[in-house]
């Protein structure tokens, strides 16, 4: 349940759009701070109070306004995290505009496609490099008028694309109150384009309702304090940071502060210390190969002591969630804990009272790890479509294997195939511009599909249970799913990206990108020249690979047996067409550039 320190945080009873949000916060507290980020030309670290963001947020309303845009025209962002994220936001909603989040590492044509399908008519870019690199190139931009660019254009960088201007040219001697017009809740506030695997990007209609419902039932999850600190790094463009990481860190009254980057995200949560982070499981999952691969330099008694700190933890977690009897060995953790827990703990901040995951599927070995070394780790459950969040566990009810309970307001049901439903404030208005899609993904009497399988506990504990697009039937009848096999396979420090096949196949086969590093050692172990061009069909190599790769699936059914691989060094991205920006593998683009390889996998068979 909430916090009973409730002083300064807003209430569903206060406010019906996310622009009052803004406005509410800025009237409760003007002169608290409210985002933090490093200036790279000063190298510290800077505060905004809401009172300061607040006259920004005016300041680019009345740029807004010269540019003669009229309520509903959608205006798009392409910038990385940080408060002009939120400025743009808050400005373009205060002024019924709809915005049109964008990724900053999306492939020129998807993001051409969006706002030539979205109508966009204004774009904001960190810079006129980030423009040429991602779109010049593209000839027709439909009705975009305007590209406004963070990072000032100097004098003798005249940009070449009348559009393009800077941000402080675009403000030069602009003025105003910040304004809040009156919106119906169900007004469409953004359309956020989902990261198809396959296919186009699909633009979901959000009202100011939908985020909004969704952040204050979120917000009555967890005992939270207007103290809190986030630390930010998950793009503003996925709608599990926008809701969790801002609309309800805003409501709740908390600073937000932005993270450099994922290579400096290990400095940043020491110097940051947050109490509350929004993560994906494969933030944890790199940690935690980190810490499987050290344990192999440590003695036999750093070893053991690290073992007996997990084991014990998860015994106390167990414990204090009443599925447990309590053990003489629990007596151990203050020890355990300042010999070995802490100092993991340290290195995530120190002061973490809530770490939540979501985005994709936690592993169980991962989540006992944390939660184990004392991290309060709780994973949930979502999609786009539903603004995003459905389900989540509970400090105090939490079973990691599960995406916890729905939140308040929030219904769901198990469907047709075992599929998860829902229904809520939460679901979507529809998808732009593509009436067919809207249709498919609601049942005939509103609950919206989701697309995954799953069952539901006497309790109300959701546990997902496949993905219907995603099963792998092969030639036998014999249904795989395959995520949790690739997810076990991951969680090898050998290997950074793994996607397993087999439709309609004898076997099951899988192509793994490995990790740099981790081949280096794994190769001069096997007094293989790591870089040499035929490292990888040495003699011997194949099978010391497969080997790896079956140690993994030990825990798994019979089905769960890889036959053959293919493995690379060139990891998949978002530019080579083979990620979506949101990092999900495009299955049919790495079959296609991989066709060869997976032909010869399943020759003569």
């Amino acid at each position: 349940m909430c916090s009973s320190d409730l002083t300064n945080m807003i209430t569903e009873q206060d406010v019906s759009t996310l622009s009052a949000l803004f406005q509410k916060r800025v009237e409760i507290t003007p002169d608290k701070d409210a985002y933090r980020q490093y200036d790279v030309g000063s190298q510290t670290w800077t505060s905004s109070t809401w009172h300061e963001m607040a006259n920004e947020v005016a300041r680019w309303q009345a740029g807004f306004e010269k540019e003669g845009l009229q309520s509903g025209d959608r205006v798009a962002v392409m910038l990385g995290n940080s408060r002009e994220w939120v400025v743009f936001d808050q400005a373009a909603m205060g002024l019924g505009l709809v915005t049109v989040p964008l990724y900053v590492e999306d492939r020129p044509e998807n993001v051409a496609y969006i706002i030539n399908h979205a109508d966009v008519k204004l774009l904001f870019v960190q810079d006129k490099p980030q423009w040429h690199r991602l779109l010049s190139s593209q000839v027709d931009l439909g009705g975009l008028k305007r590209i406004i660019s963070i990072t000032r254009i100097s004098a003798d960088d005249e940009p070449d694309d009348q559009r393009l201007e800077s941000l402080s040219d675009w403000l030069f001697g602009l003025q105003g109150e910040l304004q809040t017009r009156e919106l119906e809740p169900e007004a469409l506030a953004s359309v956020v384009y989902t990261s198809g695997t396959t296919g186009r990007s699909k633009g979901v209609m959000l009202s100011h309702k939908n985020m909004l419902s969704n952040a204050f039932a979120a917000m009555q999850c967890t005992a939270w304090t207007d103290k809190e600190v986030f630390l930010s790094f998950l793009p503003l463009s996925h709608m599990f940071e926008r809701t969790a990481g801002y609309y309800m860190a805003m409501a709740m009254g908390a600073e937000v502060a932005y993270a450099r980057s994922i290579p400096q995200l290990g400095e940043d949560l020491v110097n940051i210390k947050p109490t509350v982070l929004v993560s994906v499981p494969r933030i944890y999952e790199r940690v935690y190969a980190k810490i499987q691969d050290g344990l192999k330099a440590k003695s036999p008694i750093a070893k053991f002591l690290f073992k007996q700190a997990v084991n014990v933890g998860w015994c106390k977690f167990e414990y204090e969630q009443g599925r447990g009897a309590w053990h003489p060995k629990l007596l151990l953790w203050n020890t355990l804990e300042k010999l070995v827990a802490g100092k993991v703990l340290e290195k995530l901040g120190g002061r973490l009272s809530v770490a939540i995951c979501g985005g994709a599927a936690l592993s169980e070995d991962v989540a006992k790890l944390f939660i184990g070394l004392g991290l309060p780790l709780v994973q949930g459950y979502g999609l786009t479509e539903s603004s995003p969040v459905i389900a989540v566990n509970r400090k105090d009810d939490n079973i990691p294997s599960s995406i916890g309970t729905v939140l308040p307001g929030i219904q769901v049901r198990i469907g047709d195939n075992d599929e998860l439903q829902s229904f809520s404030d939460s679901s979507m208005l529809g998808y732009w511009d593509n009436e067919q899609a809207t249709t498919d993904s609601f049942t005939e009497d509103g609950w919206l599909k989701t697309g995954d399988k799953a069952r539901i506990d006497v309790d109300g504990h959701i546990y997902i249970t496949g993905r219907l697009k995603d099963i792998i039937v092969l030639a036998n009848g014999e249904k795989v799913p395959p995520g949790d096999m690739e997810m076990a396979i991951a969680l090898d420090p050998l290997f950074d990206q793994v996607m397993i096949l087999g439709e309609a196949k004898p076997y099951l086969t899988v192509v793994v990108v490995l990790n740099p590093d981790a081949w280096a050692d794994f190769a001069v172990s096997m007094s293989i020249h790591p870089e040499a061009p035929d490292a990888l069909s040495k003699q011997g190599v194949d099978k010391a690979i497969l080997q790896r790769i079956s140690a993994r699936l030990k825990k798994f059914p019979g089905y769960a047996h890889i036959r053959k691989f293919t493995a690379t060094l060139e990891p998949w991205t978002v530019d080579d067409g083979l990620l979506t920006p949101t990092l999900k593998i495009k299955r049919p683009k790495v079959m296609e550039k991989f066709s060869q390889q997976i032909d010869g996998m399943y020759k003569g068979h």
